[in-house]
C-alpha cells in the first residue's frame, strides 16, 4: 500500500521502500511507515504521511491519457453494484483509475490494455494503489481473446472503455454470470448508440445510457450560482444486464 507524502501544498504518492527526489531534498520512505508519521528529507524538510484515499488515485497516478473521472467511476459502481468478491472483466485499462477503484473495493479484476507501454504504467499504478494482487493487467486486445476469456468466466461485471466495445457486448451473455452487468464508457454518442443496439440484439435487459455532467457551485458575496469554468460533460455511460 502506498501513502501520500504531504508538505504544505505539495503531495506525492509513494510506497514504503521507495525514494522521493525533490528540490526539497531526497526522502527515503521507511518500510514500516504509518499514516501520521512525519519523515524528513536529507535537507530536513518534513513530510506528513497520509493514508491513500480513492480520489488520490485520479490526482496522483501516472497518466497515459484522460482517465475516468471519479463521478464516472461512481456511476459504474452504482449501476452495476460491483462489490467485494465480485469478478470483473475490464478492457481499455489506460491509466487504470477504474480498475484500481474496483480493486480497492476488493473486487478481482482482469483488465486488458492493448498498448504495451500503457499496460506497464497501469501495472505500476496498481502497485502504488496496493491492488496489484487483485488487479491483473494484461497486455493485449480483449476482442481477439474472447473465446479463451469466456472459459475464465463467468464474470459479475464487464466494464469497457474501448472503441470496439460493441464486439465485447455481443458476447456479454457468454461472459456474464446470471444477473451480471456490462458498462460501456464512450466519449461519443454514436458509439453509445451502437453499444445499445448490440446489447438489445444480444438479449440483454435494462439497457440505459446516461450522459455524465457535473457542475461545481460558486458561492460569493453577490450570490450563488453554478460555475462557468471548466467542462461539465465527460462522456456517455451505457449499462445493460443479463437476465437472471
Amino acid at each position: 500500500m502506498s501513502y501520500l507524502l504531504v508538505h504544505e501544498d505539495r503531495e506525492y504518492l509513494r510506497a514504503p521502500g521507495d525514494e522521493l527526489q525533490t528540490d526539497l531534498g531526497v526522502l527515503e520512505i521507511p518500510e514500516d511507515v504509518e499514516p501520521g508519521d512525519v519523515i524528513e528529507t536529507h535537507l530536513g524538510t518534513p513530510f506528513v504521511v497520509r493514508r491513500l484515499r480513492g480520489p488520490d488515485l485520479f490526482n496522483h497516478f501516472e497518466r497515459t491519457g484522460a482517465p475516468m473521472l471519479p463521478r464516472d467511476v461512481g456511476l459504474v459502481v452504482g449501476h452495476t453494484g460491483i462489490a467485494a468478491g465480485d469478478r470483473v472483466l475490464d478492457a481499455g485499462t489506460g491509466t487504470g483509475v477504474l480498475a484500481a477503484y474496483l480493486g480497492r473495493m476488493h473486487a478481482d479484476v482482469v483488465s486488458y490494455e492493448i498498448d504495451a507501454e500503457f499496460a506497464d504504467v497501469a501495472r505500476e499504478n496498481m502497485r502504488l494503489a496496493g491492488v496489484d494482487d487483485r488487479v491483473d493487467v494484461r497486455t493485449g486486445d480483449l476482442t481477439a481473446r474472447l473465446d479463451e476469456v469466456v472459459e475464465e468466466g463467468p464474470f459479475d461485471a464487464v466494464t469497457l472503455d474501448t472503441g470496439d466495445a460493441p464486439a465485447v457486448v455481443r458476447r456479454a451473455p457468454a461472459l456474464l454470470a446470471d444477473g451480471g452487468h456490462v458498462a460501456v464508457y464512450s466519449p461519443f454518442v454514436e458509439h453509445s448508440r451502437e453499444a445499445v443496439e448490440v446489447a438489445r440484439e444480444a438479449g440483454l435487459i435494462d439497457v440505459d445510457t446516461f450522459e455524465t455532467i457535473q457542475r461545481e457551485m460558486d458561492f460569493g458575496e453577490r450570490g450563488s450560482r453554478p460555475s462557468t469554468a471548466g467542462v461539465g460533460h465527460t462522456g456517455y455511460l451505457t449499462f445493460a444486464r443479463k437476465e437472471q
